[in-house]
């Protein structure tokens, strides 16, 4: 039982029933489902079309109306970013596997490869590591700061070993990221200009007397 202060006094036979009321409502099951189609599909159109991906695409690769697509995300940027936050958590996780993975020779370029050499596979990345869409910096900034650190330990940990030259700093490396991203964007030919960029940028970052790989000519 429980007294108010004017002297009136309140029974609660039922605490639990009581108390319904006041708990937030969780989403249904189908409203769920729902979402994570729209993601998925969203992850697919965007990785080839990038922000300009029309909203009716990826409402219909996703099977819902574009109602049922707003309620989830107001806007297309809205969508876009979480995709694109989606993708670094992919690579934070990535490179949490690389570290784990004492692999000093290799670990560091795997990653790096990760982020660059997708091309029109992870447009969506591409814009936004390029800033061209949203500032992915704010809108993940502990997520991203991972992602940097690991590439940061792996750099250390491919100089110590040899496969780095010991000249070469993280902001090089980002600054060649961004670059690289901002390029591979822009691209209107038909080569796979993803893969011509990372080749330049790892044999860039070995030791001068480390083996270069040579660069093909894609296919028209």
């Amino acid at each position: 039982m429980l007294k108010w202060n004017y002297g009136s006094t309140c029974i609660i036979r039922n605490c639990r029933s009581a108390c319904q009321d006041l708990k937030v409502p969780s989403m249904r099951s189908d409203a769920v489902r729902n979402k994570k189609l729209i993601v998925q599909a969203a992850r697919e159109v965007f990785a080839t079309a990038g922000l300009a991906a029309p909203i009716d695409e990826i409402a219909q690769r996703a099977g819902v109306g574009t109602g049922t697509l707003y309620r989830h995300f107001p806007t297309k940027e809205a969508l876009f970013e979480a995709v694109v936050i989606g993708r670094v958590e992919d690579l934070v996780a990535e490179a949490r596997r690389l570290i784990a993975s004492n692999d000093p020779k290799t670990a560091f370029f795997q990653l790096l490869s990760q982020i660059v050499q997708h091309g029109d596979g992870h447009k969506d990345l591409m814009d936004a590591l390029a800033r061209q869409s949203f500032d992915l910096e704010k809108a993940v900034p502990g997520k991203l700061a991972e992602m940097w650190n690991a590439v940061g330990r792996l750099l250390k940990r491919a100089q110590k070993v040899g496969t780095v030259r010991r000249d070469v700093k993280l902001p090089h490396v980002q600054a060649l990221v961004t670059a690289a991203c901002t390029a591979i964007d822009q691209q209107t030919d038909g080569y796979a200009l993803d893969q011509i960029i990372w080749t330049v940028i790892s044999d860039g970052l070995r030791p001068k007397d480390s083996k270069h790989t040579t660069i093909s000519r894609a296919p028209a």
